[in-house]
């Protein structure tokens, strides 16, 4: 890896793609009392398939990582915008567009670690506010 960061960047991927591929009863059990919106999760997943371009010229994802991605990326393009609005565990619960990217997260997690069951993320914790 040449550039400071990209480490960073592609464990950041991975962590994320295996939330993506979890089972949605494990998704919603990590998304406990958070309530991401739908439209945040799509603009990272988004944001971190075109940041992999730049990663894949300089060697840390093969092409078919690359591939991968990229049809992780369509997928989250190919929402409709009304299905942005909202909870994230809602989506998940009623777009079957998760589904799709479900599996495509597992495909790209079988061919770049060799099995798509990962451990999720360390969930974040809440701020705390200085007074």
């Amino acid at each position: 890896m040449n550039y400071l960061g990209d480490a960073h960047v592609r464990t950041w991927t991975l962590r994320f793609m295996a939330l993506l591929a979890a089972d949605i009863d494990d998704q919603l059990v990590w998304l406990g009392e958070r309530e991401l919106d739908t439209k945040g999760v799509v603009e990272e997943v988004e944001l971190l398939c075109r940041v992999s371009e730049g990663l894949a010229e300089r060697g840390v994802f093969e092409p078919e990582d690359l591939d991968r991605l990229r049809d992780i990326g369509c997928r989250l393009g190919a929402i409709d915008a009304t299905c942005r609005v909202g909870l994230w565990a809602d989506a998940l619960a009623r777009d079957p567009a998760w589904d799709d990217i479900r599996s495509l997260a597992r495909r790209f997690l079988l061919t770049t670690l060799g099995d798509w069951r990962q451990p999720l993320p360390r969930p974040a914790r809440p701020r705390t506010r200085n007074h």
